[in-house]
């Protein structure tokens, strides 16, 4: 009895086995429970009385005994109620000089305390984010940051936490506002930058801590607000596929073939359900409408004043408060220019700010260029953007300048003029279209570029040679003379000009065409109506009554428009226009004001007929969705690749899609020679897959090899030595027709009975 009562108190002694217990039954094991948080409040006021006098075996039990009593003080919440005041008071008066071990423990203990709901998260984030600004130890900030992420993260898992957001968000708010010179601001941006990547705070109020970061008065926060404006978004959808491929990256095929050549269980069934059901799931979320996250330049509350003081206060200021050097205010200068672009905003005073920097021997070049490129829109006066324009030319454009540096100041102009096509004048552009005779592939498809872009906004510009047949065609009807400064062009139904193609070359007649397409379609009835007939409308004057039936009512003939006068005159107007247009010089005609008439005639000319003239019916839109299809596919094809390539190149990019510096360089980085080191690597197959020219069987056996599967017995047969071949090559051609016979009708009735083993199930 003695030597078992010895072994019960020396596995009481051992914490994990107790604490087991506890957890286990916590009524049978409170004085024991009781007897070591006993010896844990000895050793913690022992601590408090002499804290660096402390000897490392106390400190080893002391960390073994709070360790011990966070685990189980959910178990008794009355004797432990006062357990986490002490962790917290311990560590907010002692966390310089506490032991890292024991201070890392404390740190775990309260954030499993968080977890057990002992403390609640506002608690414990007031005591993690003053240790976060103050303490020295590099360790430490980055166990309280993963601590403070992790519980933001945990209390939005379920339901948004709106208190706990607006909290650590006014905190963050307050900590650069309060101080724009201190470089803690750093870790406001860091955190509402984590939480602005996982999607948890996604509203205006994380983008004003961002904006508040960006005009402070410290470079690194700056800094980090800038490049959260220029590249959280992407952050966030990248994020966002990540998490997506981990959940339901799953390869079917792979399963499908282990489940056909492998033994059939339960456990390898429910897998090919459960992949299958997962595959499905991600084909619905395919289909499911996107949801709204909006970029956080969208939720700007004032993005004029945001660039202006962005703009005075880190690029020119009168007194300058923040030592930038020149890539910090490069970026500060690509989100003014992002900001312009895409608000349309005017600062009239950017403009002129990149004139000193518009050289080929300034470092950064082309980044000026896209920059200056994002910071155009139609609303941009044309005389501001000129001496731009012709400073690039003079300074890029020429025969004695480079192909990349010629290459570059041509696809600089070409993306200004895409946003804002008024800015060339025609002498400028005649000659710069000359360049597409040059012998460099970067320059003479940058000057293509300009070219076709021209053609299309501007053919009047450009000489009778270079218009091509489509601008001179629409020139000679009056609908190729470009767009006036400030001129919105209203939208149109995509496609539509297929659909009106398809129906003139079916002669189909309007009327019986609209009866059809409305066959087999029951409008829904709207119950808000009061008696559901309709309702008397007064016109001119006169009343109205319309009844619920109309075929009792004899149908008034519609008036028709006199077709061949209204054809005539349109063709004098578009004769007299081209007359008018051919003898007025280009900058006066892009200044010049139109008369109201030509104005219509033009809009007219531009839009399409059937969307004036008839209501579309839901046939026609199944057929213009299938014309669309149609389309892509045939845009495909090797035939219409150039003409695709000239009609994305000469489209406007998305507004929130940003202009880089490669999208500048084009093809002259291509053309540059490569180097030796790029030669071996494009030899070995060291690069990316753009530059393995390894055949696919060659890919294909890499793959394979990486996933180790295992190849076929005709490729194995070709690894072997020769030697060992030659024996049954002298043999097989030796054979007998008999003893052929023999082999494959074996061959057969082994392939019968599933091969050497006989596993196919009969």
């Amino acid at each position: 009895m003695k030597r078992k009562r010895g072994a019960l108190e020396k596995v009481d002694a051992d914490l994990p086995n107790l604490q087991h217990k506890i957890k286990t039954d916590p009524t049978s094991y409170q004085d024991e429970f009781i007897n070591q948080y006993s010896q844990y409040q000895s050793l913690h006021e022992l601590f408090l009385q002499s804290p660096t006098t402390t000897d490392d075996s106390g400190i080893i039990r002391l960390r073994d005994l709070i360790d011990f009593v966070s685990h189980v003080a959910d178990c008794y919440p009355k004797i432990t109620h006062a357990f986490p005041s002490e962790l917290i008071g311990l560590l907010e008066k002692h966390h310089a000089s506490l032991e890292a071990e024991l201070r890392d423990k404390i740190v775990g203990s309260l954030v499993l305390l968080r977890k057990k709901e002992l403390i609640d998260s506002a608690k414990l984030l007031n005591v993690l984010w003053p240790l976060l600004i103050s303490t020295p130890s590099k360790s430490l900030r980055a166990l309280l940051f993963q601590k403070i992420i992790s519980d933001l993260r945990n209390s939005n898992a379920k339901t948004t936490n709106h208190k706990l957001n607006r909290m650590m968000q006014t905190t963050c708010y307050n900590m650069i506002a309060s101080n724009p010179t201190s470089p803690k601001g750093l870790w406001s941006v860091k955190v509402t930058r984590e939480m602005w990547k996982r999607q948890i705070w996604a509203d205006a109020k994380a983008v004003s801590i961002m904006e508040v970061a960006a005009l402070s008065k410290d470079a690194k926060v700056v800094t980090s607000g800038v490049k959260f404006f220029l590249g959280g978004d992407q952050e966030r959808e990248e994020a966002a596929d990540e998490d997506s491929d981990v959940e339901e990256g799953v390869d079917m095929s792979k399963l499908r073939h282990q489940a056909g050549i492998n033994k059939k269980t339960g456990k390898r069934d429910k897998m090919l359900r459960a992949a299958a059901a997962t595959v499905k799931r991600k084909e619905r979320k395919k289909k499911a409408p996107h949801p709204l996250n909006f970029s956080a330049l969208h939720l700007l509350h004032d993005p004029q004043g945001f660039a202006e003081k962005l703009f005075h206060q880190h690029l020119q200021p009168s007194q300058p408060q923040v030592k930038l050097n020149l890539d910090q205010k490069l970026i500060v200068l690509q989100l003014v220019s992002r900001l312009v672009g895409l608000h349309k905003l005017t600062l009239i005073p950017l403009y002129s700010y990149f004139i000193k920097y518009l050289t080929p021997r300034q470092p950064s070049v082309t980044s000026f260029l896209a920059s200056l490129a994002q910071a155009t829109h139609n609303l941009v006066p044309p005389d501001v953007l000129e001496p731009l324009i012709q400073k690039i030319a003079n300074e890029f454009v020429s025969e004695a300048a480079a192909a990349q540096v010629a290459s570059a100041g041509l696809n600089g102009i070409r993306e200004i003029c895409v946003r804002q096509p008024l800015t060339m004048n025609e002498t400028l552009l005649q000659d710069l279209v000359q360049y597409r005779k040059s012998k460099d592939k970067g320059v003479q498809m940058a000057a293509r570029g300009l070219l076709s872009l021209y053609r299309e906004v501007g053919a009047d510009m450009l000489k009778r040679r270079d218009r091509g047949k489509d601008a001179a065609l629409k020139l000679r009807a009056g609908t190729g003379l470009g767009t006036r400064f400030g001129e919105v062009q209203g939208g149109e139904i995509e496609g539509l000009e297929l659909l009106e193609k398809w129906k003139e070359e079916q002669g189909l007649d309007e009327e019986e065409d609209e009866e059809k397409g409305w066959d087999n379609w029951d409008a829904q009835s709207d119950d808000s109506g009061s008696s559901g007939g309709w309702i008397n409308v007064e016109s001119d004057g006169e009343e109205i009554d319309v009844s619920d039936s109309e075929d009792d009512k004899p149908k008034k003939p519609a008036k028709e428009l006199p077709v061949e006068k209204a054809r005539d005159s349109d063709k004098e107007n578009a004769e007299t226009t081209t007359k008018d247009a051919s003898s007025t010089p280009a900058a006066d005609r892009n200044t010049a004001s139109l008369e109201p008439q030509e104005a219509v005639r033009r809009e007219e000319a531009r839009m399409s007929k059937l969307a004036t003239t008839r209501i579309l019916t839901p046939a026609d839109f199944a057929k213009l969705q299938e014309l669309k299809t149609a389309a892509a596919i045939t845009s495909t094809m090797p035939s219409a690749k150039r003409r695709r390539i000239q009609q994305q190149q000469n489209s406007e990019r998305h507004a929130d899609d940003a202009l880089t510096s490669a999208d500048i360089e084009g093809l002259a980085k291509l053309s540059a020679k490569a180097t030796k080191e790029e030669k071996i690597k494009m030899a070995k197959g060291e690069d990316d897959e753009k530059n393995d020219h390894r055949s696919t069987t060659a890919r294909r056996k890499e793959k394979k090899a990486a996933k180790g599967q295992s190849t076929t017995n005709k490729e194995k047969a070709r690894k072997k030595n020769f030697m060992m071949t030659l024996g049954k090559a002298k043999k097989k051609g030796k054979r007998s027709l008999m003893e052929h016979k023999k082999i494959l009708k074996a061959h057969t009735d082994r392939s019968k009975r599933g091969g050497k083993r006989g596993n196919a199930g009969n």
